[in-house]
Formats: structure tokens, sequence, C-alpha cells
């Protein structure tokens, strides 16, 4: 027999339940979603388009193509990818040429009533305003520009609104996660006098300093640095998933303290501590064959190549999910703020991504989560998209002022 107080203490907790999940409507999704502007911070469809994939058509083994990006997505950063193997032979600068023109040729003059190439965060505005996509982009890779401010400020001029200092490549100004714990590897301790200087140009011309790829001194170095705020364009947080590429708490409170931004990863290894666990140990057995395909000279063979083993890898573990998503925001908000939280997908770059939000279309998947855990449609919108633009704004306004002698 059930005694009355199990069934008073039962009923207590019912309005508790309630509570903790909102009840929300199909209506309030999607008003919210299509009125936000969303900007995803990182995204390398580029990799793809600059081999001759037509955006336009139906991605079949990726994530980004434009049928689930339009209704949804406000401004896409495009990745400049510049791959480590391009510093051989000094090709680095050369590649990122070809990558800004696929954006600039194959994305927007190839679709012009769906795309407008944007440098400001006023043109995301406008491009909203036209019903189109702000195309803008952001190199990743420091090499990229050989270690020469005459090439940052090209890189500039021809739309790149974002550097991230380093790749999994230590460069000769900026030590990077990727191989700060190689002993084979020249280190300089963060930033060199010139990579302090390169990010004092990126302040005075308006470009955004990114971090995602750096390690953890250089990070700090580059905070100290940069007179505007910093962003990780492409990251999550080292207390909810370890991986180094993810930042501390620590990081995260001082990179808020000065007006940035952390862009959330939809990687499953950033997401889900399992997920990482398990492929640290399948990296090291599949390494041999990326560097292995990496080598291909053939571009079509070396991406066929390249699929094939990112198919493997992503059959074999469970992927995260959408509530590991949930979890790295809910860090941040805690940790440093709702003002602190953005978008970096790292769509068509990783492997793995949750089922539930593995395109643009998927957004209201996102939206209706936040908003059951109690998120207001406002608290959303700066997630999805107000929160970096407020970031542009004050980048641009501190170049303008430096560039008046401010």
């Amino acid at each position: 027999m059930v005694s009355a107080r199990r069934i008073a203490a039962a009923t207590l907790l019912l309005p508790m339940a309630a509570f903790a999940q909102k009840k929300v409507t199909d209506a309030e999704v999607n008003k919210i979603t299509r009125e936000a502007i969303l900007i995803d911070m990182h995204n390398d469809i580029t990799s793809e388009t600059v081999t001759g994939y037509d955006i336009a058509t139906p991605n079949k083994k990726g994530q980004t193509d434009l049928a689930r990006m339009k209704g949804v997505l406000g401004g896409e950063f495009f990745a400049v990818y510049v791959g480590a193997n391009y510093v051989e032979g000094n090709h680095s600068a050369n590649r990122a040429l070809q990558m800004i023109d696929t954006v600039r040729h194959d994305v927007v003059e190839g679709h012009p009533k769906d795309f407008l190439l944007a440098t400001t965060a006023a043109d995301v505005y406008e491009a909203k305003k036209q019903g189109k996509i702000a195309a803008l982009m952001g190199i990743e890779g420091g090499h990229a520009i050989e270690d020469s401010p005459r090439l940052l400020r090209d890189f500039y001029t021809l739309g790149v609104r974002y550097m991230t200092l380093t790749h999994f490549n230590t460069n000769n100004w900026a030590d990077s996660q990727g191989d700060i714990d190689n002993p084979k590897v020249e280190h300089h301790n963060g930033l060199t006098p010139l990579g302090k200087e390169i990010v004092k140009e990126m302040n005075r011309l308006g470009m955004m300093v990114d971090i995602s790829h750096t390690a953890d001194k250089t990070f700090w170095d580059a905070l100290e640095t940069s007179t505007a705020p910093i962003i990780a364009s492409h990251s999550g947080c080292r207390a909810v998933t370890g991986y180094t590429r993810n930042m501390t708490d620590e990081m995260i409170k001082a990179l808020a303290a000065k007006g940035g931004v952390v862009n959330i990863n939809f990687g499953c290894e950033f997401l889900s501590q399992s997920y990482f666990e398990g492929s640290r140990e399948l990296n090291a057995k599949i390494r041999p064959q990326y560097e292995a395909a990496q080598k291909i000279s053939d571009p079509k063979e070396r991406e066929a190549a390249v699929d094939k083993i990112r198919e493997q890898f992503a059959g074999a573990l469970p992927p995260a999910t959408i509530d590991d998503v949930v979890a790295h925001i809910d860090h941040v908000r805690q940790v440093a703020g709702i003002d602190a939280i953005g978008i970096g997908t790292d769509f068509d770059g990783v492997a793995c991504v949750p089922k539930d939000l593995d395109s643009y279309a998927k957004f209201p998947n996102l939206t209706r989560k936040l908003l059951e855990k109690g998120y207001t449609g406002e608290d959303i919108k700066k997630i999805y998209g107000a929160n970096m633009l407020r970031v542009m704004k004050a980048v641009e306004d501190r170049a303008k002022a430096i560039q008046s002698g401010k």
C-alpha cells in the first residue's frame, strides 16, 4: 500500500518536472529560428567547392548545400583553409588565394541571387534584408600569410575578416595546440615578436583574431596583445570534453571579459568525452592512412581516399548528440554569460556531427532544445548571431580608432 506521505511527495514533484521542461510550440520554434541572423563562424565546404563541387547541388556526404542553408542561415564564414602541407615549397599563399577565389567566384558569383559577399556587420544585415546569405571569409592557418604582414593586408583587401593564428601546425610566429607536445617541433612559448605585430596589424585592419587552434600560451599572448575582442571560431569547453582544442574555464572567462565569443564546434570529439577518448585510439590507427592519402597528387583521388577514411572513422564510435551541444552552450553561459556564446559548426570539416544537427535545416531542433531549457528568444538570437555581429562591429570600430590615431 502506498502511504499518503509518498503520494504527497510525488504530487509536489509534478510541477517541478513540468517547470524543468518548458512546453514549446512549432510556431515559436520557427519564428525564433527565422528571425535570428544565424551566423556560422566556420564551414569547410570550400575544400569541396575549390575542386569543383557546386554548392547548389545536393551534398550527399556532408552537411552543407544551398537547399539546406536557405531560410535558416544568415551568414556563413567560409573557411579559407590552408593545410600544413602547403608550407613546403612556399605554396601557402597560393592555396589561400585559391580558397578565396572559390568563395568569391564559385559561391557568390556563381549564385548571386542567393549569396552576398560581406565584409562588415552592416553587410550581414543587408544580406538578411535582401533575403540572401552573407558570404564571409576566415583564414584557417596563419602560415597562409607566409610570415608577411603585406600578404595579411592583401588578404584583408580580398575580403578576409578573421584569421586563425595557427592550424594544427606551429608556424614561424605562433605555437599550435596540434603539435605543442611534439619535441621534434621548435616552439616559441606563445607568440613571437612578429606574431604580436601580426595581431596588432589585424587590429589596425579590422580583422578578427581567432585562437581556435592555438596553444594555450598563444591564446594568452594574443589576448594580452589585442586591443579588440578576440574569438574562438570553432571550439568548445574543456571542462565538458577534455580535448585540448577546447578552452578552459579560465580562458573562456578571460576572452569574454574582453568582449569575445566562443563559437561552439559541432564535431563529436569536441562535444562528447566518450567520443573524444575513443577517437584518440582510433586516430592513432588511422593517422598513417590519412598522412598517406594527403600525399596523393591527384586532387580527386586524394579527396576520395580521405572520404573513405572519414567514413570508416564516423561509423566506429557512437556519435555525440544535440544534448551535448546544449551542454557546451550551457557551460559557457554559466562560466561567462549569454553574451559569450556563438556557433562555429565546422561542418564539412569534421568526421562526425550529431544526427539531429547535421545540417542548417535542423537548427530548429536546437532552437527547441534551448527554449525547453529556459533560454529566451532573445538569448537564442544572441547565440545564433547577434553576439558575433557585436564583435564584428567592435573590431571594425577599433580599426577606425587606430587608423585615426586614437
